[in-house]
């Protein structure tokens, strides 16, 4: 009976110690667990608000549906992978596990980085998109944009060959930085979110988002996408900026 409480004592002081260590500040990660282990994914590919077509002919329906279900969904799979290993970051949104890349455990730093980095990219991209979309922006972002660029056709103008001077596959953005209007690339899924900078809008020209219908015609499909943007949107977007 002594042995029998001398190992019920010891578990349990070993329990509480582990439980402890694992609290206190600058703790090691945890080892990764298996996959088996996690019930649920924490994050989820987003519905599209309208329809595969609708953001025809810009941009046509097969393309949309192979972007969003499957390259999309792939990102999002990946993602949920990297953090099923680590539960402890199942409580962290997207935004803070690319604003703290250094920060994550090695083995799944560059997953997050590309994964979570696509998934926030592509949310965004579906988002500031819409049928009845296009013409010229109205409300705080033209007036920015005015102020920036001088007119809305030079910032246009300005995204487009950035855009198309990208080598290989990547993004075209217009952030703020540093209280200013700016317009940058970045390579692969990286997003500006990673570097601190808040993307007020981006288009996609990795040869997925537009090969089917332009093929080798990247300039064709920047000029076209400017008709299917959702200016309400890219307004929300420019106000959170703001706050960003």
């Amino acid at each position: 009976m002594m042995a029998t409480r001398r190992n019920f004592l010891y578990l349990l002081g070993a329990g509480t110690t582990g439980t402890l260590l694992g609290a206190l500040p600058g703790a090691s990660w945890a080892a990764p667990t298996t996959a088996t282990a996690v019930a649920t994914d924490v994050f989820k590919l987003p519905p599209l608000t309208y329809d595969y077509s609708a953001l025809e002919p810009h941009i046509d329906a097969a393309t949309m549906k192979f972007h969003h279900d499957k390259h999309h969904a792939a990102y999002v799979k990946n993602l949920n992978a990297a953090v099923n290993k680590y539960p402890q970051l199942q409580t962290k949104t997207v935004e803070q596990l690319l604003t703290s890349l250094n920060t994550l455990p090695k083995d799944i730093q560059t997953t997050v980085r590309n994964n979570g980095g696509g998934h926030y990219n592509h949310t965004m991209y579906w988002q500031i998109m819409g049928p009845k979309g296009g013409g010229t922006p109205t409300g705080e972002i033209a007036t920015a944009i005015k102020t920036q660029f001088g007119t809305f056709d030079a910032f246009k103008s300005q995204f487009n060959e950035a855009g198309t001077k990208l080598f290989g596959s990547g993004w075209v953005w217009l952030v703020r930085q540093q209280g200013q209007l700016k317009i940058i690339t970045t390579p692969n899924q990286d997003s500006p979110i990673s570097q601190g900078i808040y993307p007020i809008m981006g288009n996609d020209v990795w040869e997925h988002a537009y090969y089917l219908n332009y093929q080798n015609r990247r300039p064709d499909y920047l000029a076209a996408w400017w008709n299917v943007i959702n200016w309400t949107e890219v307004n929300n977007r420019f106000a959170k900026s703001l706050k960003a």
